[in-house]
Formats: structure tokens, C-alpha cells, sequence
């Protein structure tokens, strides 16, 4: 999950052990506006069983236009 993001024209994707070919469902919800002029975007990422057991790391990325991507890691 992204918050308090700005401006409106990011998105996430994944990557399993560094690559963004995965056998697995994505599901992302459109950005959603606050009160406060920021906004907030979800992902998730639902693997079969026997792939997480065997994944070494699983990464969420934010990118928006031509700025350096955001990412955050799982181990």
C-alpha cells in the first residue's frame, strides 16, 4: 500500500526475487483522493503456495512518469 502520495499518477507493481514475470494474481485499486489533497493506491499480490516457499524476496514498486521508482522489500 502507497499513502499520502501526490501527484495522482503512480503505480505498483511487483517483483519476485527481482524479476516482474510472476505466476501469481495481481489486484491494484485506483488512486483514491483525500481530504487532504493526497492520495492512496493498494496492491496485492496472492502466490500459489508452493512459489512463496521457495521466493527469496518479494518487492512492491511505486513509479510515477519518468522519477526513480519507490520500492519497499519483503525477505
Amino acid at each position: 500500500m502507497a499513502n499520502k502520495g501526490y501527484p495522482s499518477g503512480w503505480s505498483l507493481s511487483w517483483k519476485v526475487d527481482g524479476s516482474s514475470s510472476i505466476r501469481g494474481e495481481e489486484s491494484r485499486s485506483p488512486g483514491v483522493l483525500h481530504n487532504d489533497g493526497h492520495y492512496s493506491w493498494s496492491s496485492t499480490l496472492r502466490l500459489p503456495a508452493e512459489q512463496w516457499e521457495k521466493v527469496g524476496s518479494v518487492t512492491c514498486e511505486a513509479t510515477q512518469g519518468s522519477q526513480t521508482p519507490v520500492s519497499a522489500s519483503l525477505r
